[in-house]
This record gives structure tokens, C-alpha cells and sequence, in this order.
């Protein structure tokens, strides 16, 4: 027993409400009707599902008005969720949930707080079982001896309505912490916009004069490409002792040019490029069961390791690899992996940068890999950031849009996808520039996020903490007791 005001009283939950569930329903008896379901994991979304009856697979528990809802799941043990006002369909809830259906001289969002208090939460996460994780529950006997701190019935009203008026300013300033998160997001993808498009090397550009300007540079890419193309196949024909044929040079495939009909104009010293003409795209490794008998296997990325910029390598697979393919599925430092799919358009064509993480690692194919040419022709991170880039975005869905509603991306498409090339050394300038800035961005975020996560949370217990230590709103010395409403609460159990 803790010390509480006068005139307060603690006592055990089953002493003032029925244990157990409330009355079975099956929803799937009642195909058409319409439920109102508070399940667990709609306590997210702020409001009940609406399901109809064959849509709801197991047994439910029917709920009124008013009643207050306690997760017994130990992850979710915070979640106190009250039932609305009846909309006209049977208000139903999952029985992973306690039920506290309302009590005369009890108001149900006093209950509600009450069980969100720090004492009780600690109370409750040290009584459960199970065998770990989301299967830990709180034990059903404990529960209904969780003590709750019970206030006069009228000054449970004052501490509801200064809770509900704190918390109303609390969830403020969260909305305010949220509109500076929202406007984080869109500073970084202004920087990224002005990196692209020259603004934020425009007074480096003026004072700095390029060796070799963007479409000088692309067109000694593709001589050099050409050059070597020319040169491997001189080799082979020796090898094989063979005479060049005829016009075996006009063999020569040269790479996708940009159709710059749609594009913006560049600054000066930069061009449009593609992909094709900076690099190679090279596609990954199809899994199958035939890999599992091959000698050899290799960690490799998957679609859930590539992020936009980040590469999330917690849980990194292995896949045989045969010794013919192993050399083009290899990752380099400087490759980038772009996702081929998703069904989200927002996700296609996420790209991050491998910078050698592990020592030796593959790729699936659905994961598309870009590997620059040799030499001072296009930065890694200078095409990142373009295809990060709002505008980048946008010509990649371009081209992985399709007739039937899907977003795909395929070799050819990454092959085709233009950019702008501009000379190198202002590529290196304006990669440092942007990461610098873009990295500040972050750690601003971090801090906003750490405000709503862990402020908000913070705050939030201790004006909880505060009311039911008798310390939010006055007592009345006239306000009836609790120990009488807990009289009057017995009686009407025991009639």
C-alpha cells in the first residue's frame, strides 16, 4: 500500500470489476454483419476496424460503451484503450485484451490513465509468463490484483480534465516536433535538389574552372571504351589465330544516349549522360534449389539489405555460387545497388552505395548493380545522389512504369536512365557539400525524433505519476470518499 491523499483509497481491480471475458461472439456465423473490432493492432491506428463477419477468422469478445481495454501481450502492455460511443454495429474485442466494463462512480478514462500510470505498468510487465518475446502474457490472476489508486468520483473528474487538457498540450507540441521532422525531410531533399541541378557549387563553379568539362569527359569515356572493346577483340582473334573479318569494328554496340527532349537545361560545363555511358549494369543471382548442392556459397544482399543510402546488413544470407558466375555477381567498393521491384512505387529503384562492409559478398537478382567505368569519370556517390534526388526520383518511376499499373525496373531500364554529368572535380565538391549538409539534417532529425519518442513518453508518465499521487488538482475536503463508493461499488456486485 502506497500513501494517498485523504479520502482516497487503493484497492484490487477484481474487487470492482467482473473477471473473465465478456460474452463470446463469432463473427464468421454472422457473415454480413458489420463489426466494430478493437483489435491489437488497430490500437496503433487510433480507431477500431470495421469488418465484416467472414472477414474476421476467430472468436471475439462482444464489448460496450464505455468499457476500458488492457493489453496482456507484454510488448504492448502500454496499450489502454477505451471503447466509443456505439455507431450502430456490435462493438466487439480481441481476447488478447482485459475488460473493465464500466462501474457506476467510476469514470472509464480515470480507469484508463490509471492503468497507464507508471506504478502499474511496472506492476504489470513484472507478472507475466511465457516463453519470451510477444508470447509473454500477463498472468490473468495477477491482473485482477493490480491495486489502483481510486480518487473521489468528483475529483476523478478533475484529474481527467487536467490530464486531458495537458496531454491536448503535450500532443501539441508533438504535432509541432512532427511539422519540423516534415520539414527536415523536405531540407534534405532540397539539398539533394540543389546538388543536382548546380546551385550549391554555383559559387565554387565561378571560382573554379573546369579541367574538362562534363560532355569532354564523357566523350574520352566513350573513346576509352571503345578503345578497349577494340582492343579485347584483337586479343581474342589472335588468340584463336584468326584474321579480323571484315568491318568487324562497325560490331560495336554503342551505349543508350539520353533523350533530352524532356529534361531540364544543365549549367554550363555539364551534360546529360546515361547510366549506360558511365557503367555497367550487371543483374544478380536467381535463387533456386540447385544452389543448395553447389560447393561453394557466399554471403549475398537481398532486397531487404538496401535502403535509400543505408544498407541494413544485420542479417546477411548465404547462396551458392558457381565458380563460372562468381566473378560478375561480386560486389566492389563504389558499386550501387538499386531495388528492381517492390509493390510500393515509393520503394522502387532504393539505392545504396557498397563500400566494402564485408570481404566478400554477392548479390540477388533483384538487385541491380552499377559499376562505374575506371578512372575520374563519374563519382559513385554523385549518381546516388541524383537518383535520390526528387527529380531523380521521378525519372526512375518514369521508366519503371509500365502499361499494366506495375514498377519494375529491368537492365535495360537502369541502362537507359539519364543524369546529369558534371565535370569531376565539381562532382567531388558538391558530394562533400551535400553529404555534410544532408548529415546535419540527420542529426537534427535524430534529436527531433528523440523529443517525440522519448520526451513525449517521458512527460506523459510523470503528469500520470502526479495525479495519482494526489498531486495534479486539489482535494476537496467535502468530495464523498472513495471507501464509500467502494461500499456502494460491493453492493451492487454482491445484488
Amino acid at each position: 500500500m502506497r500513501e494517498s491523499p485523504e479520502g482516497w483509497a487503493e484497492v484490487a481491480l477484481g474487487r470492482m470489476f467482473d473477471q473473465g471475458r465478456g460474452r463470446t461472439v463469432i463473427p464468421s456465423r454472422q457473415p454480413e454483419t458489420r463489426f466494430e473490432l478493437y483489435s491489437v493492432p488497430s490500437f496503433a491506428e487510433g480507431s477500431p476496424e470495421r469488418l465484416a463477419g467472414d472477414e474476421i477468422d476467430s472468436s471475439k469478445q462482444a464489448v460496450v460503451p464505455g468499457t476500458v481495454l488492457a493489453c496482456r501481450i507484454n510488448p504492448r502492455i502500454n496499450r489502454v484503450w477505451l471503447v466509443r460511443p456505439a455507431t450502430g454495429d456490435p462493438q466487439i474485442a480481441s481476447t488478447e485484451w482485459f475488460t473493465l466494463p464500466p462501474v457506476e462512480g467510476l469514470l472509464p478514462r480515470y480507469v484508463r490513465y490509471a492503468l497507464q500510470a507508471p506504478e502499474v505498468r511496472d506492476f504489470l510487465t513484472s507478472n507475466v509468463s511465457g516463453v519470451g518475446g510477444s508470447l509473454m502474457r500477463v498472468r490473468v490472476a495477477a491482473f485482477w490484483q493490480t491495486p489502483l489508486v481510486l480518487a473521489p468520483t468528483r475529483e476523478q473528474h478533475r484529474i481527467v480534465a487536467r490530464v486531458d487538457s495537458l496531454f491536448a498540450s503535450l500532443g501539441d507540441g508533438i504535432a509541432a516536433l512532427k511539422r519540423a521532422e516534415a520539414n527536415l525531410e523536405r531540407y534534405r531533399a532540397s539539398v539533394l535538389k540543389a546538388a543536382v541541378e548546380g546551385r550549391l557549387t554555383k559559387r565554387w563553379r565561378s571560382d573554379n574552372p573546369p579541367d574538362e568539362t562534363g560532355e569532354e569527359l564523357l566523350r574520352r569515356n566513350l573513346a576509352e571504351r571503345r578503345k578497349q572493346w577494340e582492343e579485347e577483340q584483337l586479343a581474342s582473334f589472335a588468340a584463336k589465330r584468326r584474321k579480323p573479318p571484315l568491318n568487324w569494328k562497325s560490331r560495336y554496340k554503342e551505349p543508350i544516349a539520353p533523350d533530352t527532349s524532356d529534361l531540364p537545361r544543365l549549367p554550363e560545363g555539364w551534360c546529360w549522360a546515361t547510366v549506360d555511358q558511365v557503367g555497367q549494369v550487371i543483374g544478380g543471382l536467381t535463387k533456386n534449389q540447385a544452389r543448395a548442392e553447389l560447393p561453394a556459397s557466399y554471403p549475398y544482399l537481398r532486397v531487404a539489405n538496401v535502403y535509400a543510402d543505408e544498407l541494413r546488413l544485420e542479417e546477411v544470407k548465404t547462396i551458392g555460387v558457381s565458380e563460372s558466375e562468381l566473378e560478375r555477381v561480386l560486389l566492389r567498393a563504389g558499386d550501387l545497388l538499386l531495388v528492381e521491384g517492390n509493390g510500393s512505387p515509393g520503394q522502387i529503384g532504393r539505392v545504396a552505395e557498397w563500400n566494402g562492409e564485408l570481404t566478400t559478398c554477392c548479390h540477388q537478382n533483384h538487385l541491380i548493380k552499377v559499376r562505374r567505368d575506371p578512372g575520374r569519370v563519374c563519382l559513385p556517390r554523385w549518381l546516388l545522389l541524383w537518383l535520390l534526388s526528387p527529380l531523380g526520383r521521378r525519372t526512375v518511376l518514369a521508366k519503371a512504369s509500365s502499361t499494366s499499373g506495375l514498377y519494375t525496373l529491368s537492365l535495360s531500364k537502369v541502362r537507359a536512365l539519364p543524369f546529369p554529368l558534371a565535370p569531376y572535380r565539381e562532382q567531388v565538391e558538391a558530394v562533400e557539400l551535400a553529404d555534410s549538409l544532408r548529415e546535419a539534417g540527420r542529426r537534427a532529425r535524430r534529436r527531433v525524433e528523440a523529443g517525440i519518442d522519448v520526451q513525449s513518453a517521458a512527460l506523459r508518465q510523470s503528469i500520470l505519476k502526479s495525479a495519482f499521487e494526489g498531486r495534479l488538482v486539489p482535494q476537496d475536503p467535502d468530495d464523498e470518499p472513495a471507501a464509500v463508493l467502494l461500499d456502494r461499488i460491493r453492493a451492487a456486485r454482491e445484488a
